[in-house]
């Protein structure tokens, strides 16, 4: 017992060691450094530059943040102490070297005075240092700014996500406008010029048909845009458009006003769908609960940003809408095809599509790309593996794969009851034990082992929340899609992906400039 206990100690001597001498290499490097500078051009630096990765790449901007966190760790000590000289000689050097840095991230951005002022804070810290000097407090004040910084840096984030959350719940004021607009003028037409010409092809098997189930104009008019710039037959194809009542007369009236080329169209409202109704569609039924309106509406003013956060995540607008459930009915809704593809709002078309019809599917019921790696985006992240239900029936490593461009075999679809899979699972689902919410965690049960992986190229995935999307992929993929919170339409999209989605928008439609969508 005496041998281990000295040897913890011997342990615990040598931590304490380290720690004094990494605060003292520290603090030798931020004094040695400031000696040195020279009134020569400042080079260029920031975190993201390649040069920062050279050893010859020394930075002003970091020699100044260096300073700043010495000359508040050695201020603390100072204050402490009782020694007001330091303290008030430490806070006006930093209070100019802070003026120095302001908002620069490079060093040919910061003032032509910065080499006086390191060399002056660099003098200030050296006498700070003579007669302040103590390595377990100076350890103790890094750690504690180190924490701090932490827990700035974790609060951030959690604002960051919340707010995230909160743009890519709301409707732009644009698009709000351009609906409205469109809206009036749809119901100032006669009736007779509110229908679309070629009825006939809406149930011809031999064409190529287009499910769209989307609420927003604007992104609807880029998929159909898209899709038929880049066809190479378009008078073959046909797009089946279905969206609410309140934006019914909007959708009908841009597609009016703005016909895709010889290709066909046809809109939908979904409230006219009267079998569509809670006594069929189990997730109606749990929508009319009074439990379910607790768990979507219910905010109960949260007291923390991260159960905030957690509302807003569960309360978006589209877990409720049936135009998002809808998928799970298309031979329903589309009785008298074999074969169709299904597109969400949130992608661009950037090769003709036609080859999915001729995929041969092998007896499966939907043809999708996978988005499993190693160990993400498989079976274990949408389901919850601890309810028995789960796990006696699926694997968990199983693959996952994306709605947004998927094809359906609708003829296999009614063989093996594809609808009625998805009410059984959707009905034991009502207290939210199997998945949390969403439509593809009811797409992986409901489409298990009938899944044909497409070849990747069909389908790129993460332009709304991805920044390392390769843009080779993107340049060979027939389809791009922004899924995430980023979406081309917002304020919050990353720019670097964006103008793949704006090259199909008609920005020259007056109103379009009306409206100030740009």
């Amino acid at each position: 017992m005496q041998l281990r206990q000295r040897r913890r100690e011997k342990r615990l001597t040598g931590l304490l060691q380290q720690d004094d001498e990494e605060a003292t290499n520290l603090e030798n490097a931020a004094i040695m450094r400031s000696k040195v500078v020279g009134s020569a051009v400042l080079g260029k630096y920031s975190i993201w530059r390649r040069e920062f990765d050279s050893d010859g790449s020394d930075s002003s901007i970091k020699l100044i943040r260096d300073q700043l966190i010495m000359g508040r760790v050695y201020a603390s000590i100072a204050r402490s102490r009782n020694r007001l000289d330091i303290y008030n000689d430490l806070m006006l050097h930093m209070k100019q070297s802070q003026r120095v840095l302001g908002e620069a991230s490079l060093d040919s951005d910061i003032h032509h005075s910065a080499p006086d002022k390191i060399k002056s804070m660099g003098r200030a810290l050296s006498t700070a240092r003579e007669q302040l000097h103590d390595c377990t407090i100076v350890t103790k004040k890094l750690r504690a700014m180190l924490q701090s910084a932490e827990e700035q840096v974790r609060t951030l984030k959690k604002q960051s996500t919340f707010l995230s959350q909160l743009a890519a719940k709301t409707v732009p004021k644009g698009v709000h406008c351009l609906s409205m607009r469109l809206t009036i003028d749809y119901h100032m037409l006669p009736p007779q010029k509110q229908e679309f010409p070629s009825k006939e092809k809406l149930e011809d098997p031999s064409l190529y048909h287009y499910a769209l189930f989307s609420d927003n104009v604007l992104a609807t008019s880029v998929v159909v845009n898209s899709t038929i710039l880049n066809a190479k037959e378009p008078e073959k194809h046909v797009f089946h458009l279905v969206t609410d009542r309140l934006n019914f007369g909007a959708m009908k009236m841009w597609f009016l006003e703005n016909p895709p080329g010889k290709a066909t169209i046809h809109v939908e409202n979904v409230d006219d769908f009267k079998w569509l109704n809670s006594s069929y569609c189990p997730v109606l039924k749990q929508l009319e609960s009074v439990a379910m309106k607790e768990y979507y509406f219910k905010a109960d003013h949260p007291t923390t940003l991260a159960a905030g956060f957690s509302n807003l995540k569960y309360r978006n607008p589209k877990y409720l809408s049936m135009l998002n459930h809808l998928r799970f009915y298309l031979p329903q809704v589309y009785p008298k095809l074999d074969k169709i593809l299904f597109l969400d709002d949130d992608i661009v078309v950037q090769k003709d599509l036609t080859a999915l019809w001729s995929v041969n599917l092998q007896g499966k019921v939907n043809g999708a790309v996978e988005t499993c790696g190693e160990s993400f985006h498989r079976f274990d992240k949408y389901l919850n593996f601890s309810n028995p239900h789960i796990a006696h029936n699926f694997d968990p490593n199983a693959c996952g794969w994306a709605y947004g461009m998927n094809v359906f075999d609708l003829k296999e679809w009614k063989k093996r009851d594809i609808t009625g899979i998805y009410h059984k699972w959707q009905s034991m689902n009502e207290d939210r034990v199997l998945w949390k919410l969403g439509t593809l965690p009811p797409g992986l049960i409901t489409f298990y082992d009938l899944t044909f992986p497409l070849n990747s190229s069909w389908h790129v995935l993460g332009l709304g929340y991805n920044p390392s999307v390769e843009f080779s992929d993107i340049e060979n993929s027939a389809v791009c899609h922004y899924n995430g919170n980023m979406k081309p339409w917002l304020e919050i999209a990353m720019s670097k992906y964006r103008s793949y989605w704006t090259k199909y928008v008609k920005f020259d439609h007056p109103y379009l400039e009306q409206c100030n969508i740009s």
